[in-house]
């Protein structure tokens, strides 16, 4: 997967897998300078998880990696990563590395936005099988909660705040729902593991509802 002592950016959104392809990319020998998420316009919640930017202080100073974080509408969501990843290749950063498992469309995107300013793609997860990467999730001791659900996917009021395991994962499987959530089913945020330091503490609030899915709020 890489050279020794490479040093890399992470696409993070928090959620179990980028956290999983941190991991492999940390047993590879990787070495991650930055991890970069993506945040609404407002600059208070992440964009695809809905999660506050404390949180992910938090989660970030557990692994003890940066937090790099950028503002954007889905307008300039392109110009704005960009220009957060030629940044860390300025710094020396040769590889960028990403959670995804098999979304064709998504891999292009990845690999032109690399490309393009001469960091290397790496995607530890990739064509893993679904079933495999969550038993190896849960296997190595990581702990995710769930913080997001896509309504009329999964109840709200049965998977928002719940962690996810074995039980989790047989009911939607039981559901005919995708427990790997990579079609977007439901957004992880992972609290602890081997890779963190110590557990992040968090509460829930309240849940709200927003472009078809239900949000945890968090603090």
């Amino acid at each position: 997967m890489s050279t020794s002592g490479e040093l890399c950016f992470c696409s993070w959104s928090g959620g179990k897998d980028s956290c999983l392809a941190l991991h492999r990319a940390l047993a590879s020998g990787m070495q991650p300078a930055a991890l970069l998420t993506m945040l609404a316009e407002t600059g208070n919640r992440s964009r695809s998880h809905g999660l506050s930017t404390e949180l992910l202080r938090r989660q970030a100073s557990s692994l003890g990696i940066r937090l790099i974080t950028r503002n954007a509408s889905w307008d300039d969501y392109e110009a704005e990563f960009l220009d957060a990843a030629r940044q860390f290749h300025g710094e020396g950063v040769s590889a960028g590395v990403f959670g995804d498992i098999d979304l064709e469309l998504h891999r292009e995107w990845v690999d032109r936005i690399c490309s393009s300013i001469g960091v290397r793609m790496v995607m530890p997860l990739w064509k893993s099988e679904r079933e495999d990467l969550l038993e190896e999730f849960l296997s190595k001791g990581f702990r995710a909660i769930i913080v997001s659900v896509k309504s009329g996917v999964l109840d709200e009021n049965l998977f928002l705040g719940r962690y996810l395991d074995s039980s989790a994962i047989e009911e939607m499987n039981s559901a005919g729902i995708d427990a790997g959530g990579e079609g977007g089913e439901y957004h992880t945020f992972v609290v602890d593991g081997p890779i963190f330091s110590s557990p992040v503490d968090l509460e829930a609030r309240d849940i709200h509802f927003r472009d078809g899915y239900w949000f945890l709020d968090l603090i």
